[in-house]
């Protein structure tokens, strides 16, 4: 009776067992984001020129090639060497296909004929066979070596040319990318053959399975190579992760060493990358329009007008990153932005005294300039905030100094502003411009298009919310919330407690509006502040939306600020944030 009981006991902890792991799997693989991105399509048919090796080295390496991508009259007019453009090589990862350059390749030729060729990529692309590397490391070294020997080669084709290159950039995927900082390993390759290095999905940290002892040793040489070596490295390395869809490789994976020495290192996630704003799969990636946009802007803005290739300047290399896939502030990028700008022309100019302010700007036919005195203002408010619903890249906010009612010239603030998906918004602690006497908000002369404009004086602890997060064997039986009643246009909402991997949650904001006819849209944005991981989320109130709540990045023990929930709301609405503990994803964590 006693041994028929004890196994009752281990049959039910099984079952219980079984059913969380398979929770946990569902989680993982079907618990995310449907896909948002965009397909990329060629505008001609794909042309994959096969570049002719040295018969020496097709000889070691008869399994790989190397193939220049190209469309259309480009195609046919690189048939003929020498090439005159810039180059960057895609390196292929685990089972991946050299084809994968068609939608990176394909977008940077467009973008070049929108400049008349003025400047151009000429994208390469490494054939690895389709190999396995992720399940057999046997081949990593020699890849390797085979990559480094194809830039010699590549190099090799613009030789004689006005504007040579003396490096290539390079773009790997998965793999590839880990094979590409693999090239430092080896003994005779110098380091200034690569310019600029942009890895998608690369797990660096580790293996996604290390099955065999060759992948965890040629992981190990890599990563203590570019830890012992970081004072010396210099090369501008960018890794970009797909976030929550792509289930293999997690993105805590993709996250380059912090080192202190090797500040030329960014590590993102692709939902926090503006513009693009979505998570990708371990394939879409390479695909993903939104992303490859993204790419191809930096690409543009990291040419050196002088040399017609990629910028050797390493502070430029991570101006124009940081612009493009950390944040942007809705203004094309300028490598010396002038900071100091004119206000100058027959433009009306409005003073506004009130703390809370709207403007609809339709048909205008007179440029405006909106001032804003902050003597008095500074001493009820802490912060300004202003947003804009017009998405051009023109200079939109300024700060006047010692002025009365109109200035000549301003301090350009549009710099410091951030590009959202439907507006741009800036927020400034008054204190920390105590020589400003004014604010400007300048409105252009339109025809024909509408848009908004908002501007709002605050107490920061007005706007401060502390939420706690429910405990995590609270299995979501229980739940905490806040109410947002006042007429605010933003809201900090701190998620304390909440910091670590293992933990998962689910957010429910429900909004309420009164009087609205039309279609409002609100945007809640998880921000990490130790990693970027952001995320996303629009709705359209008032409505009912649900925000998962779990970390790519557990929280630095030196790490004092919080995760934190930031809203952009609408002054008609009321909003109620409620947290729950999400027990499946806590499951889907673990497993991950």
């Amino acid at each position: 009776m006693f041994l028929h009981l004890v196994n009752l006991w281990n049959l039910a902890f099984y079952a219980l067992m079984v059913f969380m792991a398979t929770l946990g799997l569902w989680d993982v693989f079907f618990g995310f984001e449907e896909n948002k991105c965009s397909m990329s399509y060629m505008f001609e048919y794909p042309e994959y020129q096969k570049i002719e090796l040295p018969k020496k080295l097709a000889k070691r390496y008869p399994a790989y090639e190397l193939y220049l991508y190209g469309e259309g009259s480009y195609a046919e007019e690189h048939k003929i060497l020498p090439l005159t453009g810039i180059p960057v090589l895609f390196l292929p990862g685990n089972a991946g296909s050299y084809k994968q350059v068609r939608s990176v390749g394909s977008i940077a030729l467009r973008k070049a004929e929108d400049i008349d060729f003025k400047y151009h990529f000429d994208f390469f692309s490494v054939n690895f066979n389709e190999e396995l590397v992720a399940l057999y490391g046997g081949s990593l070294q020699k890849q390797t070596k085979f990559v480094h020997e194809c830039i010699k080669t590549i190099l090799k084709l613009y030789k004689g040319q006005e504007f040579a290159p003396k490096s290539v950039a390079i773009i790997g995927h998965s793999m590839g990318g880990l094979v590409a900082r693999a090239l430092l390993t080896l003994k005779n390759f110098k380091q200034d053959l690569i310019n600029l290095l942009i890895t998608q999905a690369t797990p660096h940290v580790a293996p996604v399975l290390p099955l065999d002892r060759f992948i965890t040793d040629f992981y190990m040489t890599v990563n203590n190579y570019w830890i012992l070596n970081a004072r010396h490295i210099n090369l501008t390395t960018l890794s970009v992760a797909g976030g929550f869809r792509d289930y293999q490789v997690r993105s805590g994976l993709t996250f380059l060493p912090k080192l202190s020495h090797h500040t030329s290192a960014l590590s993102v996630v692709s939902s926090a990358v503006p513009k693009t704003w979505v998570s990708t799969d371990h394939l879409s990636i390479v695909w993903c329009k939104q992303l490859q946009l993204t790419t191809i802007r930096a690409f543009f803005d990291l040419i050196d007008a002088d040399t017609k290739q990629i910028t050797q300047n390493p502070k430029k290399k991570l101006s124009v990153l940081n612009h493009h896939f950390i944040r942007h502030p809705a203004k094309h990028f300028e490598e010396n932005p002038a900071i100091i700008s004119d206000l100058t022309g027959t433009s009306m100019w409005v003073p506004v005294k009130v703390s809370k302010w709207t403007y609809v700007a339709y048909n205008e036919s007179d440029k405006i300039y909106f001032t804003f005195p902050l003597a008095n203002h500074r001493k009820i408010y802490t912060h300004v905030y202003c947003q804009s619903t017009m998405l051009d890249t023109n200079s939109w906010i300024f700060g006047c100094i010692n002025s009365t009612s109109m200035c000549r010239q301003g301090i350009d603030l549009s710099w410091k502003a951030e590009l959202l998906p439907t507006i741009k918004s800036l927020t400034l602690r008054l204190q920390d411009y105590p020589s400003l006497s004014h604010l400007v908000v300048y409105v252009p002369s339109i025809h024909g298009s509408k848009f908004v404009v908002d501007c709002e004086f605050f107490k920061k602890e007005t706007r401060t919310i502390q939420l706690p997060v429910t405990h995590l064997f609270s299995f979501g039986l229980s739940s905490r919330k806040v109410l947002l009643n006042t007429s605010g246009l933003f809201y900090n909402i701190e998620l304390l407690n909440f910091g670590q991997i293992y933990q998962a949650f689910k957010i429910n904001v429900v909004s309420k509006c009164s009087g609205v006819k039309e279609e409002i849209t609100s945007i809640y944005k998880l921000h990490i502040p130790w990693s970027y991981e952001d995320s996303l989320t629009i709705a359209q109130v008032p409505s009912s939306t649900e925000i998962s709540l779990k970390l790519h990045i557990a929280q630095p023990e030196n790490e004092s600020q919080v995760a934190l929930l930031k809203m952009y709301t609408s002054s008609d609405c009321q909003y109620e944030v409620t947290v729950k503990t999400s027990f499946s994803q806590i499951l889907g964590q673990v497993i991950a």
